[in-house]
């Protein structure tokens, strides 16, 4: 996928503002979301911190690492969005976990 490609896609599936993500990165039911390895700061925790500077960066600044990360993050957006449970998902681990990557499901609706 092009880098134009990847932009316009990421884009789409990041439909949190990075007011929006930096905000609930920094709440308790964020901490929680996703797999922790070793204790510390998950996967999804970390990536959320890295798509807020992306997401503030100038797109001709971009470099390749910041294009690597951003295909990781449409995987893993389209990857979980397809897990989606029954029922009210409004406070669950599964829209927890796809927020820190910087999408809000409910925004889908």
């Amino acid at each position: 996928m092009d880098t134009e490609r990847v932009r316009e896609e990421f884009g789409r599936e990041v439909n949190m503002t990075p007011t929006e993500l930096e905000r609930w990165l920094g709440t308790p039911e964020s901490d929680r979301a996703g797999q922790h390895g070793d204790g510390g700061e998950s996967v999804g925790h970390r990536s959320g911190r890295r798509i807020v500077e992306i997401l503030r960066t100038h797109r001709g600044d971009l470099t390749e690492d910041d294009y690597e990360h951003m295909r990781a993050v449409i995987g893993y957006i389209h990857r979980h969005r397809a897990q989606r449970p029954s029922g009210d998902v409004r406070d669950t681990p599964w829209r927890h976990s796809l927020m820190n990557w910087g999408h809000d499901p409910l925004k889908d609706t």
